[in-house]
């Protein structure tokens, strides 16, 4: 009985990859469509602020003023888009998006400077986008205290009393991603998100299509069974997308210069489990929608959550713990905690066993929903 049970698998999975070789541009979108998303957010998701537009009204021009301005730019942070003297012109500048901050310095600047006396500088933030307005607000105080230490140091060598020294220190070192690069923690978590989009849209349509073109009639009458069924019909694709992701995988260590630190065979096989997880979900996809438009609808349905609620954007940690919990039914969620550990630090399967039992666990879970859901007949 074991040996008819194989039989039947195998012919599924040789009529699918048929269906695939005469089905072109689906087998185009699985090889071709990777790369040209990984290439286009690769460069477009970037969350690093650089070159923060700012005008300046400087009206103590002296060297002073310029050395402070120059200690702004410097930090590569903040970019001077035009100098300005009124704040009618700063706030229209804000208001259309020229710029994003504008920098005041008071005409008494200079003066109190030269006489050691306490001074402020003015700085409007466009708070429309937090990023923005955070990285600039942190950078500037930063900047401001560091110049105001370095003002206090000065008056001291002058009064003959030495340096300046600071009562409380602070050692930091960053692990994993010393530079804090975005695309060093952007890379991984995009080839996580493309491959289930794309592997899952591959398969939401593949009972609909069968029942589209008629086919459908053809499976009824033979003793295939749904499990048989199912995973002849992922096998070909699980194939396509493992190499799929073994190119996005090239692009992202070599093009984007984001090394693997991990295991590469503990990621191939991972990434396996993760294919079958997806392409499973498009195959329930596929038991539940009528037509290829509603197969294609459910799709995007489930996509933009993913996104939201898996970490790929933002952190879950910050997100409800009921928001949490609906996040870990979602695969891509376990799937990024794996790529970012064994991408960026090089962890193994000590520390990832958890997200491992919690996508096999899915995996599990929707292809029985999906076997249940499925019927021998036309509806």
């Amino acid at each position: 009985m074991r040996h008819f049970v194989w039989e039947r698998y195998w012919s599924v999975v040789k009529k699918e990859v048929i269906q695939i070789k005469r089905d072109r541009p689906s087998l185009a979108i699985a090889l071709v469509m990777p790369l040209m998303l990984l290439f286009l957010f690769g460069y477009a998701v970037n969350t690093d602020v650089n070159d923060i537009q700012m005008a300046v009204w400087n009206q103590s021009p002296s060297a002073a003023s310029r050395e402070l301005v120059d200690q702004f730019v410097h930090t590569h942070v903040f970019e001077v888009a035009a100098h300005v003297n009124s704040y009618k012109e700063i706030e229209a500048m804000l208001d259309d998006g020229s710029v994003n901050v504008g920098l005041i310095i008071g005409p008494d600047y200079t003066r109190k400077r030269d006489r050691n006396e306490p001074v402020d500088v003015q700085m409007l933030i466009n708070g429309s986008d937090p990023n923005i307005a955070r990285t600039a607000t942190s950078q500037a105080q930063l900047i401001v205290q560091h110049k105001a230490i370095t003002l206090q140091e000065m008056k001291l060598q002058k009064q003959g009393l030495g340096e300046l020294e600071q009562p409380l220190g602070l050692d930091t070192r960053v692990l994993f991603n010393p530079n804090m690069e975005s695309i060093v923690f952007n890379i991984p978590g995009l080839i996580g998100l493309i491959m289930q989009n794309v592997t899952m849209i591959l398969t939401a349509f593949s009972l609909v299509r069968e029942k589209e073109r008629g086919t459908m009639e053809q499976l009824i009458v033979t003793p295939i069974r749904p499990l048989e069924l199912m995973l002849g019909k992922i096998t070909p694709y699980v194939g396509v997308g493992l190499f799929s992701f073994c190119l996005v995988l090239l692009v992202g260590t070599y093009w984007f210069g984001v090394p693997v630190k991990g295991s590469i065979s503990l990621l191939v096989t991972l990434s396996v489990l993760f294919l079958v997880t997806t392409l499973l979900l498009g195959i329930f996809i596929s038991t539940v929608a009528k037509t290829q438009l509603q197969a294609m609808q459910m799709a995007f349905a489930f996509i933009l959550p993913s996104v939201l609620l898996s970490g790929f954007m933002f952190p879950r940690d910050s997100m409800p713990l009921v928001i949490q919990w609906v996040g870990g039914l979602v695969p891509l969620t376990y799937f990024l905690e794996i790529l970012r550990g064994i991408f960026l630090k090089g962890v193994g399967i000590d520390a990832l066993w958890k997200d491992v039992v919690g996508m096999s666990g899915f995996c599990l879970l929707i292809l029985t929903v999906a076997i249940l859901r499925f019927r021998k007949k036309i509806e």
